[in-house]
């Protein structure tokens, strides 16, 4: 089966790295592409590039300012992404909870042979 274009929708723009990674960055803020550039590590092309697939699904807003083109996040765009990876949060909560409790039973159980292991130790001594 074929991939879908990633200027389908935002679930497939966002399946690039790249791209998240950039979301990320403007998550802050607008920003200028040079500040992206730099952020990031990538070249200005592949940038800009990336820019313009978060910009035609709608992920990114783009204005002149000047010479510069300053680009911010779409909230409103973005809401579907959340509301979807929203959908998991139960299960990764259930189990963090389950990770949370094994280790705090783990530090627990060593707390006590190790408390066990010191006041026999103190018996043994003369």
């Amino acid at each position: 089966m074929a991939r879908a274009a990633t200027t389908s929708d935002p679930f497939n723009a966002v399946a690039e790295p790249r791209r998240r990674q950039i979301l990320t960055f403007l998550a802050v803020g607008e920003r200028q592409v040079g500040e992206i550039v730099a952020a990031i590590g990538l070249d200005q092309p592949s940038v800009s590039k990336h820019l313009g697939v978060l910009r035609e699904v709608g992920l990114v807003h783009v204005r002149r300012n000047g010479r510069h083109r300053m680009y911010r996040t779409n909230a409103a765009a973005i809401r579907p992404l959340h509301e979807w990876t929203g959908t998991f949060e139960r299960y990764w909560l259930h189990t963090l909870n389950r990770v949370k409790q094994r280790a705090e039973a783990k530090m627990h159980g060593e707390t006590r042979d190790q408390s066990n292991c010191g006041s026999n130790s103190l018996k043994e001594k003369p």
